[in-house]
């Protein structure tokens, strides 16, 4: 699996790209999309609405089942990427490209890890 290093990563498998503007581009991770499957459906937020560190934004459906996604900062919806609507399936081909959203006037964050620490994370999990 890839992670790269200019990412940030959660624990819930969310990774985050911090922007120049301060912004951030969240999506979800390679481990991710593996352990869901087939992605089928995508549920986000709508631009303005507030999300918070460690709690649901959307979620996403797979042949297997529905699962949360979780915003590891806290702050508002700037834009949400409207080609996952129609393509979820974008998320498993192109996981380190497909963002769900992009945050801006970020006020708080959770603990996230480097690219190393969340690889060791992963196998940590034995799966």
């Amino acid at each position: 699996m890839i992670y790269p290093e200019i990412y940030r990563y959660s624990k819930s498998h969310e990774w985050v790209l911090f922007e120049e503007d301060g912004a951030a581009r969240i999506g979800l991770t390679d481990y991710a999309q593996k352990a869901l499957g087939d992605l089928v459906f995508v549920n986000l937020p709508e631009p303005e609405d507030s999300v918070t560190a460690g709690e649901p934004f959307g979620d996403v459906e797979s042949v297997k089942a529905v699962s949360d996604v979780y915003s590891p900062v806290t702050g508002i919806v700037e834009e949400i990427n409207e080609e996952l609507l129609d393509s979820p399936e974008l998320i498993n081909s192109e996981a380190n490209e497909a963002w769900l959203v992009k945050v801006r006037d970020i006020t708080d964050q959770e603990e996230l890890m480097d690219a190393a620490e969340y690889e060791a994370f992963v196998e940590s999990l034995g799966e």
